[in-house]
């Protein structure tokens, strides 16, 4: 009989003693049990003991926890947590620095079980080893203990971190900005003052003013790992209760200690450290996010001087000094229409700039690059012939009074000036909806998370970051732009692409600026699209080597059928037209395979009649143009019925698809040979084809000229069948990948969801015996 379900078989077992097996019965009291198993090994007070997990952290049972004891499961008898907890605090008051060295090495053990540290805390156990640490007695293993289960219990959330005193922080405070420290508390020192710093408001100003943030950048600089990743995650910590200019310097005070101490370092970067990177990243990039959402205010002046300063840069000044004479009124006009020609899809920018994000951030952007790079923006203000270039392109005619002579442009101008009005584009809507993307994609303020590790080391590696990845990422984008041939109603469609540019460039994390521009500008968009449909066979398992094994499995029985239906379509029939010398194409002419696959039969059509069957067809016809022709000879045999024929050119009724010599296509067929290559024939090379075979003595040809590609296909795939040869047309390439598609999906329906492999799985080595194996030949007696 089964045991009960809430039965498990497990091991007990106690230093000195033979291991107890018993049956748990997960419904009795857990004292119940602990009286029995004492009972067994004759031990008195039954309530001076406790069970715990053998492997692990060695964690109490109890009543809450129980239900994770498995069949199997192995735990062993020991002190109480009351009891086990008084006497460890107990050991801490002893003046031997072994016995106390030994208690705290215990206590770190427990510490992570919740039920011992309850017994701790509530045993003042934290002001215990908080005096150790302020005591400051012993600066090596002794405090490290006592810092590390300090950690332990704080870490169960039992007690809040507002409670520390000040005193003490500030003694942890010392450990850290210390010369001369054991390599193992300046780390949980850090760890310490971090959580006081997430956890603790006003402790947190206390840290702030206590350590100075050049303290912090010489544990950056050290070759201690752990230490660094500590002093990471306070600097972080810091940062995230600064003001944004207090945030702004530090984070352009340690970028390069960052980027030369630890990104660049020749050890790799644990997931802790990667964590801190992201969120320093994150905290540098949040600086932009009050400018993200902050629209423009009209009314400003200040902006409204940032507005004109970005159109004088596209516009040079001396066509500014000629609209100097205007009324107000006009020289209005003027400029709102030089803001549309920059691309503003408003005479008034600050429309198009109401929107957040990205807000003022936008602006920011278009100012920087017209400052901070003068080459790429100067070509907006290069006129030719009468045509104005924005950065990306945006031509439009300039107004008559500003018109001017100019020196001929550079080549960039001189391309783009050939674009159609409805390629423009415009570059004050390309760079707005460019600083959403960057955003969206950057993350810009949105909130940290707890355990994201993504990061991109170009960040840390200069100043402006954000802009300077504009610059580059507008060029880009006109770049696309040009190679997509764009028109406005695509302009989704560019952001798309150059949002998977961006996305795609930045997952491989370039370590600096100039490299993020050599690879985004080696992905152009006939790239993307082979990206894109590569990653669609990956997602399919089309690209698996077990989905390439059984697709080329199955092509031999898909090619098979193929052949078959080539053939079923030869035995249909085709009406093809004859073409005359005078290339007049008004009667036809019916061909079709003969149902058992052994003659090719023919005969002619009149204009807008039914197909004819096979019976209806002639027997034998007279050259009247058709296009079958054969060499002139002495009494040639029927291929049919074996009479003589008269030696002149004549069309055979059926041609034995024994007799077929080869197939031919366009130029190499004879009706195009004769016809020559002028260029009023070229369009029937590709429809062409023809078949020739043994007429007794004589090469004969049967010619044809397909109505459509398709037909060509078809027939010349089927008479490629009857003659042995492979199918290698474009029409069975793609006939054959769609059911070789069909078929692999239709194959693993019942596999759906389940991951395959890409290697098969190892075969298990041959058992050592076979006395396993039963002969069922040998008959019982």
């Amino acid at each position: 009989m089964a045991p009960p379900r809430n039965v498990v078989k497990i091991a007990v077992q106690m230093p000195d003693a033979i291991p107890q097996l018993i049956q748990l019965d997960q419904a009795k009291p857990l004292a119940a049990v602990l009286k029995e198993v004492c009972d067994a090994w004759s031990l008195v007070h039954a309530e001076s003991y406790a069970l715990q997990f053998a492997d692990g952290h060695r964690r109490y049972i109890t009543e809450n926890n129980r239900t994770e004891i498995k069949n199997g499961s192995i735990l062993c008898l020991s002190t109480a947590p009351d009891l086990e907890a008084e006497r460890l605090l107990g050991g801490l008051q002893s003046g031997s620095r072994e016995r106390r060295r030994e208690t705290l090495q215990h206590l770190v053990s427990l510490a992570p079980d919740v039920t011992f540290a309850q017994e701790v805390i509530s045993r003042d156990g934290l002001q215990k080893l908080g005096t150790i640490i302020e005591d400051g007695d012993d600066l090596g293993e002794v405090l490290t203990l006592a810092l590390r289960a300090f950690l332990e219990l704080m870490e169960h959330g039992m007690v809040s971190w507002e409670t520390l005193s000040i005193p003490f922080v500030r003694k942890v405070v010392c450990y850290v900005n210390m010369n001369l420290m054991d390599a193992w508390v300046q780390p949980l020192a850090l760890r310490l003052l971090e959580s006081v710093t997430l956890s603790s408001p006003a402790l947190g100003q206390l840290v702030k003013s206590e350590v100075p943030l050049d303290r912090l950048l010489v544990h950056l600089q050290v070759m201690n790992q752990q230490l660094q990743t500590k002093a990471m995650a306070l600097l972080t910590a810091l940062l995230q209760g600064a003001s944004p200019t207090e945030r702004k310097q530090a984070c352009a005070h340690h970028a390069l200690a960052v980027l030369q101490n630890i990104i660049h370092s020749a050890a790799p970067l644990g997931d802790e450290m990667a964590h801190h990177l992201y969120v320093l990243q994150a905290l540098t990039l949040g600086l932009l996010e009050p400018r993200m959402r902050t629209p423009l205010d009209p009314y400003s002046q200040e902006q409204r001087e940032q507005l004109q300063a970005l159109r004088q840069a596209a516009f040079e000044s001396e066509g500014e000094s000629l609209g100097t004479g205007l009324s107000a009124d006009r020289r209005h006009s003027l400029c709102a229409r030089e803001f549309r020609k920059l691309g503003f899809s408003n005479s008034n920018p600050a429309q198009d700039l109401e929107r957040v994000p990205p807000g003022l951030l936008a602006l920011d952007n278009m100012l920087y690059f017209s400052r901070h790079a003068p080459s790429a923006y100067s070509r907006v203000s290069n006129r030719v012939g009468g045509i104005w270039q924005g950065p990306c392109g945006l031509s439009c005619a300039p107004h008559p009074i500003l018109f001017f002579y100019l020196p001929p442009p550079p080549q960039f101008v001189l391309e783009n000036s050939s674009r159609e009005d409805k390629h423009e584009c415009p570059f004050a809507r390309s760079s707005i909806q460019l600083t959403v993307l960057l955003c969206e994609l950057l993350r810009v303020g949105e909130p940290c998370s707890e355990t994201a590790q993504d990061f991109s080391p170009m960040f840390f590696g200069q100043d402006q970051s954000f802009h300077e990845l504009f610059c580059v990422s507008i060029q880009l984008l006109n770049k696309t732009w040009k190679e997509m041939r764009a028109t406005q109603e695509d302009f989704d469609k560019v952001m798309q692409v150059v949002r998977e540019q961006l996305a795609r460039t930045l997952a491989l994390k370039p370590s600096s600026l100039e490299l993020f521009r050599t690879k985004v500008n080696a992905l152009p968009y006939g790239e993307v699209l082979r990206l894109r449909q590569t990653e669609r066979l990956h997602q399919e398992g089309t690209l698996a080597p077990p989905i390439l094994e059984l697709r080329e499995k199955l092509k031999p029985e898909l090619m098979g059928l193929i052949r078959q239906q080539r053939l079923l379509r030869l035995c249909e029939g085709t009406l093809f037209r004859k073409i005359s010398s005078r290339r007049r194409q008004d009667k036809l002419w019916f061909c079709c395979l003969s149902p058992n696959h052994k003659v090719l039969q023919y005969g002619d059509v009149e204009e807008g009649a039914s197909p004819p069957t096979l019976e209806s067809l002639p027997e034998q016809r007279k050259e009247d143009g058709a296009g079958v022709r054969i060499s002139h000879l002495p009494s040639p045999v029927h291929p049919l019925s074996g009479d003589r024929v008269g030696g002149q050119p004549s069309l055979l009724p059926a041609v034995p698809v024994a007799d077929i010599k080869a197939l031919l296509t366009g130029k190499d067929c004879p009706h195009v040979r004769e016809k020559g290559s002028g260029k009023q024939n070229k369009d029937l090379y590709e429809l062409a084809f023809s078949v020739s075979y043994d007429h007794g003595e004589a090469e004969a040809y049967l010619n044809f000229i397909a109505p459509s590609k398709r037909e060509f296909h078809l027939w010349t795939d089927g008479l490629s069948a009857l003659l042995g040869s492979p199918m290698g047309s474009e029409q069975t390439r793609l006939d054959l990948e769609q059911l070789l598609t069909m078929e692999t999906k239709l194959r693993l329906l019942e596999l759906e969801n389940v991951p395959i492999p890409e290697q098969p799985p190892p075969i298990p080595p041959p058992p050592t015996n076979f006395n396993f194996c039963y002969d069922c030949s040998i008959a019982e007696p």
